[in-house]
């Protein structure tokens, strides 16, 4: 149950003709008073006699009974109260209960002999009502409504238990603000799915994604075309800055301009300029691998770099400090949104929901310490340079391959906020996770389609070693791997690894020690990209030659490191936690 305040209004005979009129779209369905401050105000939607002009004199008179010069100039508050879809439908005697509640929590109408303000409540929905109050209370004094919406917010959490419905994940006070109503209405009134708010604070979200100075910052968003306003100290350096859509126009035909810390608290300039004072390294030299296999720019050696640095992070994110571990996952928001913009069609939506619904996750009451997450910073500049990807090839199974790393990052990070008691946050972020999880299905299916049909045609022989192998390097997995359709997948990338000269062994129990795998809905799956990954193996085979049998006998056999070890760079990767 969602109580939006909004208590700026100035015209209670306007407000309450949208209330009682058909809507915008003729959504509203037999307006009527469910209650109000005495429980005898007329109803302009019931009582053929009564006229809206009656309820707002009735609404408006200790405003009026007022000197002209005491009058507050903005006296309506208003809120709405809405259900969850899932609830079951409430009673008029239901709402009107929640009214009365909702109004003396807010101290619009406190009750217990105090005075209060008039106000009415009026339903013209099945799951939701509206208030509408006037800001004098009967002995002519201001209420006192300070933090009236945090207050109402409260009272609905304790609504919510005592009646059964859906219960909303607290706040905490740092979630971005939401669009008003005035905002969405517009937005219906110009064909928008969204509102302005909403599309700036996605476009700079993304102008951020991995940006390095504020040179960089703000020609990323004049190349998105928003319109952009600078404010600066005399001295000239810059203290913050505004952004409008070029469509977006107030009555008199000028731009909206939203400032940075009104779309979201994390894009305020000062939070956004303590990412780059923290990038005090210059651009890390690509690993030596990945410039081999794809190019030292392209799309699939920055996926490839992005796979590694979610494979860090998740450590860090389990098991580092407070601070380090918020930078972390405040840095994966970045690489989320890097990789919507650059991915392919047919991951693209799922990868935008799934950052749209992670930068609810992104912030929480603990301070992130910068400059820990570089890595992942730099994934996401990676991402951005490296520009779009193709949805098959090398670009597509590595595109996979990165998805298949950050959904076990994003799910870390729901664990930590579920820890940290961040309702909100851990919901946003299990909820990132799953478009995760179905824009993998996606990426995966083509360069998981591949490994399966390399596996299948492996030989008998061959494929009985490696059952073997497997039953003794992860005997209490096993034969849910066997079990799996991605055994086969698995199996060639076991044959892969020990052709290059790996102990498949050692790359199996590393690859499964490394972080958990029950979240996982295909256990080889996620082996598979962990022992590519690890083992440096092309991530889309379709061009590799079939695997000969005795060349996999005969190869000599190369160490392979644990990724896990503390303190040591393996393949140019950042350090472990120990050394962060």
């Amino acid at each position: 149950m969602i109580p939006s305040v909004n208590s700026s209004g100035s015209r209670t005979i306007g407000l309450l003709a949208y209330l009682y009129g058909p809507g915008k779209h003729e959504e509203h369905s037999d307006p009527h008073l469910v209650a109000s401050f005495d429980g005898m105000s007329p109803d302009p939607g019931r009582d053929p006699n009564a006229t809206l002009k009656d309820l707002q004199q009735l609404l408006d008179q200790p405003v009026m009974a007022l000197a002209e010069h005491a009058r507050p100039a903005k006296h309506v508050w208003h809120t709405s109260v809405r259900a969850d879809p899932k609830d079951r439908t409430l009673s008029d005697e239901e709402w009107a209960d929640i009214a009365r509640r909702i109004v003396a929590a807010a101290g619009i109408d406190p009750g217990d002999g105090q005075p209060g303000c008039r106000w009415a409540a009026v339903r013209h929905a099945d799951d939701h009502i509206h208030i509408v109050a006037t800001l004098v209370t009967e002995d002519g004094h201001r209420p006192d409504d300070y933090r009236s919406g945090a207050r109402a917010q409260a009272e609905a959490r304790l609504i919510e238990k005592e009646l059964g419905l859906h219960e909303v994940a607290t706040g905490d006070g740092t979630a971005a603000q939401r669009p008003t109503s005035a905002e969405r209405h517009k937005a219906e009134r110009q064909g928008r799915e969204r509102t302005a708010r909403e599309e700036l604070r996605e476009t700079v979200r993304r102008a951020v994604a991995g940006a390095r100075s504020e040179e960089e910052f703000f020609d990323r968003l004049v190349g998105a075309g928003l319109l952009i306003r600078k404010r600066a100290a005399p001295s000239g350096d810059l203290l913050g800055y505004k952004v409008a859509l070029p469509d977006d126009r107030n009555k008199g035909g000028e731009p909206v301009f939203y400032p940075g810390a009104r779309l979201a608290p994390d894009l305020s300039l000062p939070r956004i300029q303590e990412r780059w004072s923290a990038d005090a390294e210059d651009n890390p030299a690509p690993r030596r691998e990945d410039a081999v296999r794809t190019g030292p720019g392209t799309p699939a050696a920055a996926r490839c770099r992005t796979a590694s640095a979610a494979w860090q992070a998740v450590l860090v994110v389990e098991h580092g400090t407070d601070a380090v571990a918020a930078a972390h996952i405040a840095a994966a928001g970045e690489v989320l949104d890097a990789l919507a913009k650059t991915s392919a069609a047919h991951t693209r939506h799922e990868l935008r929901d799934a950052a749209t619904t992670f930068e609810r996750a992104s912030r929480s009451h603990v301070r992130a310490v910068r400059g820990h997450d570089r890595a992942l910073r730099q994934a996401a500049r990676d991402l951005v340079h490296g520009g779009p990807a193709l949805s098959r090839g090398e670009d597509g199974a590595t595109t996979a391959m990165a998805i298949d790393m950050l959904f076990f990052l994003i799910t870390a990070a729901a664990h930590w906020h579920a820890r940290k008691g961040h309702a909100q946050q851990a919901k946003a972020a299990t909820r990132a996770a799953e478009h995760l999880r179905t824009a993998y299905q996606a990426a995966s299916a083509q360069p998981l389609g591949v490994l399966y049909q390399r596996g299948r045609r492996l030989g008998r022989p061959m494929l009985q070693r490696q059952t073997a192998l497997l039953r003794e390097a992860l005997p209490e997995l096993a034969e849910q791997i066997l079990a799996e359709p991605g055994w086969y997948a698995l199996a060639a990338t076991i044959a892969e690894a020990e052709v290059v000269g790996h102990d498949p062994a050692t790359l199996l129990t590393d690859a499964a020690e490394r972080r958990e795998l029950g979240t996982a809905d295909s256990v080889s799956d996620v082996l598979v990209w962990r022992m590519r990954r690890t083992a440096d193996l092309p991530a889309d085979a379709s061009h590799l030659p079939e695997i000969s049998t005795a060349g996999s006998r005969s190869a000599p056999r190369r160490s392979t490191t644990r990724p896990s070890a503390p303190g040591r760079r393996r393949n140019g990767e950042e350090p472990s936690r120990k050394t962060l």
